[in-house]
């Protein structure tokens, strides 16, 4: 995958929504972590982390937002439900970007959105697990820089190959 990006979340209050998030940044093969505001304790984060990201990529637990502590030339994308977001099928990521997603019960805070280059939705009806979401965003972004193959524009069923098979007995001999 080109670039690089981090992954993370503003004010977590449950420890499983950031074991999830740090699974699913070390799956997609994020450079780097990151809370703000949220005080979770390592033991119970470990129960949803069951890659053991810690030992893999770097995590950074801030107290509060500061835009000045993310590397430079780090686009700052806020995942968030609001009416003047980009739809994620439409967004075009930034190849060194950090996300930044909401809390469980609320929205990202107007700092942390203001800092953003760019704030991106999930098209939904309604708002999706902090965990969920993070998991759709990278897997968005791996689709656009991942070398993925392009998608056919014919899908073909499951074992067929597309050539004839031939018995060597009667019409097909």
């Amino acid at each position: 995958m080109r670039g690089y990006f981090g992954i993370g979340s503003e004010g977590l209050s449950k420890a499983h929504n950031l074991g999830v998030i740090l699974r699913t940044g070390h799956a997609f093969g994020a450079s780097f972590a990151f809370t703000i505001g949220s005080q979770l304790e390592d033991k119970d984060v470990r129960q949803t982390d069951t890659s053991g990201s810690a030992s893999h990529l770097p995590y950074y637990r801030w107290p509060e937002f500061d835009p000045t502590r993310f590397p430079e030339g780090c686009v700052l994308v806020g995942v968030e439900l609001t009416d003047d977001a980009v739809s994620l099928p439409s967004f075009r990521h930034p190849l060194n970007a950090a996300y930044i997603l909401g809390p469980e019960k609320g929205s990202l805070s107007q700092p942390v959105q203001d800092a953003c280059a760019h704030i991106v939705k999930i098209p939904t009806a309604f708002c999706l697990n902090v965990g969920l979401a993070a998991a759709l965003t990278l897997y968005d972004r791996s689709i656009l820089f991942g070398g993925h193959a392009p998608r056919p524009l014919v899908q073909r069923k499951r074992g067929y190959s597309g050539v004839k098979k031939t018995t060597g007995i009667g019409k097909n001999g």
